[in-house]
C-alpha cells in the first residue's frame, strides 16, 4: 500500500463561475519510506497540494489516500496522528509557554503512550532546555523545536514546507540530518522547497508541478537531468548538474563535485581528449 496516492485529483478555490482551479487532474503514488521533493514555480500549486496531503483541504474531485485513509472521510484529527506538517514559519506552529510543554502538546494530542518519557528523550536528543520560553529562542532553534515536536510523535508521513528557510548552513544541515534520520527509520518525507542543492543532497524522488499539472514524477537524478521538465516549471538544476548538462553527453550522469572531479580525470586519461 502506498504512503500517498492521488487519484485524478483536482482542487479549486471558490464555486461556480468564481472557481479558480489550482490542481488539475493529478494522479501519482508515493511509496512508503520515500524522500520526495515537491518542486515548481511560484503559483504552481505546491502549497495547495501540501494541504491536500493532510486533509486540511479536500479535493474538488478525485481522491487523496494517505496511509490507506481517504481524506474525504477521515477526520483531520485522525490524519494528524499519521501526518506531521512542518510550517515554513515555526512561529505559526508554536503555541505553548515552554519547550517541554510544546513537545508534550503534540504527544498528548495523539494520545501517545509514555508521553513524558518520550518528551524527555526528544529534549535530550536535540539538546533543549525544557524550561525555556520558545520565543526567547533563535529563529533556527524555534524551527528545530517545531520539527522536534513532530518527530516526537513518530509520524508515518512528514510534510515539510520550505524547512530550511532562514537557516544558516550549519542549522540547515542539522535540520536535514534529523529529517533524513526520521526517513531512514521508516517515515515518508515530502519536502516543498526551492533549494535545489538540498534536493540533490537529500531527495530520492521528485514531483514537479507546473500550472497546477504534474509535469514530472520520478527518480531524482532522472528528473534533474531533464532540461525540458525543469524549463517547463521555471526551475534551474543544482549548479554542478547545470554545468554537467552544458558540458554534454559525457557528463550526463554527473551531479556532485566528487563525480565531476572523477569524470574529468577519466576523460583526461582517455586518448580522445588528448591532443596530438
Amino acid at each position: 500500500m502506498p504512503a500517498i496516492e492521488f487519484r485524478n485529483v483536482s482542487f479549486s478555490y471558490g464555486k461556480g463561475k468564481q472557481a479558480v482551479k489550482i490542481i488539475n487532474d493529478i494522479s501519482f503514488c508515493i511509496e512508503k519510506d520515500s524522500f520526495c521533493a515537491l518542486l515548481g514555480e511560484n503559483g504552481a500549486g505546491k502549497t495547495t497540494m501540501s494541504k491536500l496531503f493532510n486533509g486540511l483541504l479536500k479535493p474538488t474531485s478525485g481522491d487523496v489516500i494517505i496511509c490507506g485513509e481517504n481524506t474525504r472521510t477521515a477526520g483531520v484529527s485522525r490524519l494528524a496522528a499519521k501526518v506531521g506538517f512542518l510550517f515554513q514559519n515555526p512561529d505559526r506552529q508554536i503555541c505553548k509557554s515552554t519547550v517541554r510543554e510544546e513537545i508534550l502538546f503534540g504527544l498528548n494530542c495523539v494520545n501517545a503512550p509514555n508521553a513524558e518519557a518520550r518528551c524527555d528523550e526528544i529534549i535530550a536528543e536535540f539538546g533543549f532546555d525544557g524550561k525555556r520560553e520558545p520565543f526567547s529562542l533563535s529563529r533556527g532553534t524555534r524551527q528545530k523545536l517545531a520539527l522536534a515536536s513532530l518527530i516526537a510523535v513518530r509520524p508515518d508521513v512528514l510534510i515539510l514546507d520550505e524547512p530550511t528557510t532562514g537557516l544558516d548552513y550549519a542549522e540547515c544541515m542539522q535540520m536535514m540530518g534529523k529529517i533524513r534520520s526520521l526517513n531512514e527509520d521508516g517515515a515518508t518525507v515530502i519536502m516543498v522547497t526551492h533549494d535545489m542543492e538540498i534536493v540533490l543532497d537529500f531527495a530520492t524522488e521528485v514531483l514537479v508541478l507546473s500550472g497546477g499539472r504534474l509535469a514530472a514524477h520520478g527518480e531524482m537524478r532522472s528528473v534533474m537531468k531533464s532540461s525540458a521538465v525543469l524549463d517547463s516549471a521555471g526551475l534551474l538544476p543544482p549548479q554542478i548538474a547545470e554545468l554537467a548538462l552544458r558540458l554534454g553527453e559525457d557528463f550526463r550522469e554527473v551531479f556532485t563535485n566528487e563525480e565531476m572531479t572523477s569524470k574529468i580525470a577519466e576523460l583526461v586519461n582517455n586518448s580522445k581528449y588528448i591532443s596530438a
